[in-house]
Order: structure tokens, then C-alpha cells, then sequence
């Protein structure tokens, strides 16, 4: 019988909510930069923009991990 680790899923939890606020804030830093392409400080803010998309996309597949960890067990390897 499967139980879940509530613990775990909690965190699983909480990892989800840091990847939609990463998912929401990227773009938006992108896209104020692309606004504003004569400002000195553009190429900064292109790359703060990326670093939060590649963030947001690798929390993700994270919090996806934990949750099924959480759900599911870990992983065990039968050698």
C-alpha cells in the first residue's frame, strides 16, 4: 500500500508556489526590458529575464520530482 510522505509534499508544495512566482516575474522582467532597448541597462536586464526563465522552467521539473517522490517513494535501484 502507497502512503504518501506529507512532509515531503508540502515541500513539494512550496516549490510549486517559488516556480509560479519565478513563471510570473521573468516575462515580466523581459518584457520591460525589451520595452526599454535604448536604456544603458538592457543587456543586464535581458540576462537577470533569462536567468529567471531557465529558473523557472528547471524548479519545475523539481517540484514535479518532489511531489512524485512524495507520492510514489523514492527510487530505488536493484543491483
Amino acid at each position: 500500500m502507497l502512503r504518501t510522505d506529507k512532509d515531503l509534499l508540502v515541500k513539494g508544495l512550496k516549490y510549486i508556489a517559488y516556480t509560479v512566482a519565478l513563471m510570473l516575474s521573468a516575462p515580466v522582467v523581459l518584457y520591460q526590458a525589451f520595452k526599454n532597448e535604448a536604456n544603458p541597462l538592457f543587456w543586464p536586464v535581458v540576462i537577470v529575464g533569462g536567468i529567471l526563465a531557465i529558473l523557472a522552467i528547471g524548479m519545475g521539473f523539481y517540484s514535479i520530482k518532489v511531489i512524485m517522490e512524495s507520492l510514489f517513494g523514492k527510487k530505488t535501484s536493484k543491483d
